[in-house]
């Protein structure tokens, strides 16, 4: 019997990829999931991040990005050729599907294609009304005149 732990609750108050709720749940699937195709995620400075697929044997026609609200698809999918006889075939070719789950605000910059790495650039971009901004403390002498005034009026 397998147990399925809901971390969403944790997401909530994360940013970007770095949230221990994550972890624990792609280790959790790792043990159960495909680990096709292998990929790396990587912060390059605090706000952005880069994703990268080692699809060999893929071209960039052969592979579909799609951003949605919160989630990143990535599939890939080979032509059907006429197969060859292989006597050893070690380049995977099966198609595939990765799914990443971004925290609110990380968009999707570029994706890009080059020596057999898929790269997909990512933004964290929190809209000014949204981030967080110091309030001036006042002195508790000017409201105290103002209240002493009220009552005198």
């Amino acid at each position: 019997m397998r147990t399925t732990f809901d971390f969403a609750p944790l997401w909530r108050s994360t940013i970007g990829f770095d949230h221990l709720a994550g972890l624990v749940d792609s280790a959790l699937r790792q043990a159960t999931e495909d680990n096709y195709p292998p990929y790396n995620i990587e912060r390059s400075s605090e706000d952005h991040y880069r994703i990268s697929l080692a699809v060999a044997g893929f071209g960039a026609d052969d592979i579909t990005v799609t951003a949605e609200q919160n989630a990143l698809t990535i599939e890939g999918r080979k032509p059907e050729k006429a197969a060859g006889e292989y006597l050893y075939q070690g380049i995977a070719a099966r198609p595939f599907r990765r799914v990443f789950n971004l925290a609110d605000y990380v968009q999707v910059k570029e994706a890009s294609f080059r020596d057999g790495l898929l790269i997909v650039d990512l933004v964290r971009e929190v809209p000014e009304a949204m981030k967080p901004r110091r309030i001036q403390i006042g002195s508790g002498a000017s409201s105290a005149s103002q209240i002493e005034q009220k009552k005198a009026a």
